[in-house]
């Protein structure tokens, strides 16, 4: 599917000299005129039915930018009561968003479902850590002590024990989420705000990676996508070892199949879901030669599981990790091999400008990233933009996530303000929607049209950033196409529901 452009071509004001006096309004026009063609969705010819929509937002998003309190200029844990109660919230939630391309798959499902679900099954254990952590682990017997756990509690008997399970499951979902009702309080750096997020991942982990909750996760995963009006993921995952609960341990292979099983029932389910891949990540804390063997180990995946794994990865924070140009000999394992292994790197998630960590940016792409996760940094770098760009190398853009990681307060002055100007290659995507409360991209959507996109933003911009999910996700073409096509017909009642 292409998206119908202006073919008009828009003469540069420079190039028809300077005016003496006051400048002929005609030129401001024209002016104006090529600026809008070169943002986000700029060059998308709307229906005259769309058109009427367009209009309709443009009104409503005046009116959310003159209220009292503008969603996307207050911390996002205290903005969500305001954005649920936004029309152009609910009708966000009504739009079909193509495919949600950047989400960790430790972070898929909301905690609300992992504690008033999956911590009711039987065999449930809990410990409490010496820093203020929690671990699951499911056994058919009391679980040995171990390093960080002395002590396990069967969750059934503890709950009886307390008499709140009310108030005893909200205290298990703050271990398992950022929200707090003070984040500027009690997140004072980035560093500490990062602890606790990394907290919230081990705390998941002994929940997700029990064999039987997975596959239930998985489909859990899909559903809540599905419900926010989305089609098609990439799940970031590092393919941790699964077990059962008399203690066998599954590997990678058993986790890719049970992901390829799960999706596939899922799509029987729902004819209208277009289906779900893996990039394979690794922490970028690990050792170089760690890494070679990952890099190895994903070669050789892709090829037994070429409908499921899409790729691979480094993830963990960018300031504290390692850099991309570390792992160099690595990255470059598939190149050297005649390996057919695309990268789908986290890069520039960063505001230390000029620090080797800065640079990750312009390896990703020496690298031949396919897309760049986050990209905040991109901004300031000229020829990484300009590269990246020339090849269609889009950027995942997840604006909570750089609003609650701290990169930045107020959305209005993200740098990606910038690449929605210049209409740059560019998805919309939600990161770890459950550490942050959200499910779906609706959220996200919102932030970044009302609060990035500013006034300047329209139903175009909202089209094309659709549409981009499908065009730069790894599906290979002839299911793009089929998914173009079914994202056309839900988009178009999607119109005709709001006329």
């Amino acid at each position: 599917m292409v998206i119908r452009l202006y073919r008009v071509v828009v003469p540069l004001l420079w190039l028809a000299g300077v005016a003496e006096g006051m400048p002929d309004p005609s030129q401001r026009d024209l002016l104006m005129r090529e600026e809008a063609l070169r943002q986000t969705g700029g060059r998308v010819v709307l229906t005259a039915t769309e058109l009427k929509l367009d209009a309709r937002l443009h009104r409503l998003k005046e009116k959310e930018l003159s209220a009292a309190q503008f969603p996307p200029a207050v911390h996002f844990f205290r903005a969500k009561p305001l954005i649920q109660e936004s029309p152009i919230f609910k009708m966000l939630q009504r739009m079909p968003k193509g495919g949600a391309l950047h989400i960790h798959s430790s972070a898929l499902v909301s905690v609300e479902w992992l504690v008033k679900n999956v911590t009711y099954r039987p065999h449930c254990y809990i410990c409490f850590t010496w820093d203020n952590s929690i671990r699951f682990l499911f056994s058919a017997r009391q679980p040995a002590p171990r390093w960080d756990c002395f002590y396990w509690q069967l969750l059934e008997t503890l709950r009886a024990k307390v008499g709140d399970p009310t108030g005893f499951d909200n205290s298990l979902m703050q271990h398992l989420t950022l929200f707090t009702e003070d984040p500027e309080g009690e997140y004072t750096s980035q560093e500490v705000v990062w602890q606790k997020f990394e907290k919230a991942f081990l705390a998941a982990a002994g929940l997700i990676t029990h064999a039987p909750v997975l596959r239930d996760y998985i489909y859990r995963g899909l559903t809540e996508l599905q419900l926010d009006n989305i089609m098609y993921l990439e799940l970031r995952s590092g393919l941790s070892k699964t077990y059962e609960l008399d203690g066998t341990v599954h590997e990678k292979v058993w986790s890719l199949k049970t992901f390829r099983e799960v999706t596939k029932q899922f799509m029987a389910d729902h004819p209208d879901f277009l289906g779900a891949r893996i990039i394979i990540s690794v922490h970028r804390a690990m050792s170089l030669s760690k890494v070679k063997e990952a890099v190895e180990e994903a070669i050789q995946l892709q090829k037994d599981f070429p409908d499921v794994v899409a790729g691979f990865d480094l993830v963990g924070r960018e300031d504290s990790g390692r850099t991309l140009w570390y792992f160099r000999e690595a990255l470059s394992i598939p190149a050297a091999t005649g390996a057919a292994l695309p990268y789908f790197f986290h890069a520039g998630e960063t505001d230390d400008e000029g620090t080797d960590v800065d640079q990750n940016i312009l390896d990703a792409l020496l690298f031949n990233t396919t897309r760049i996760g986050h990209g905040y940094a991109l901004a300031h770098h000229p020829l990484a933009r300009e590269i990246s760009r020339k090849r269609n190398v889009a950027v995942e853009l997840c604006p909570i996530s750089n609003q609650v990681l701290k990169l930045v307060s107020d959305l209005r002055n993200h740098p990606a303000v910038t690449l929605i100007s210049e209409g740059h290659p560019m998805v919309i995507s939600s990161d770890d929607p459950s550490l942050f409360g959200t499910t779906g991209l609706s959220y996200d959507f919102y932030e970044a049209f009302v609060g990035i996109g500013g006034l300047k933003a329209n139903l175009g911009t909202l089209k094309e950033l659709a549409l981009n999910s499908i065009k730069y996700s790894s599906l290979p073409t002839h299911l793009k196409e089929t998914g173009y096509a079914m994202w056309q017909k839900k988009w178009e009642a999607f119109i005709s529901e709001y006329l």
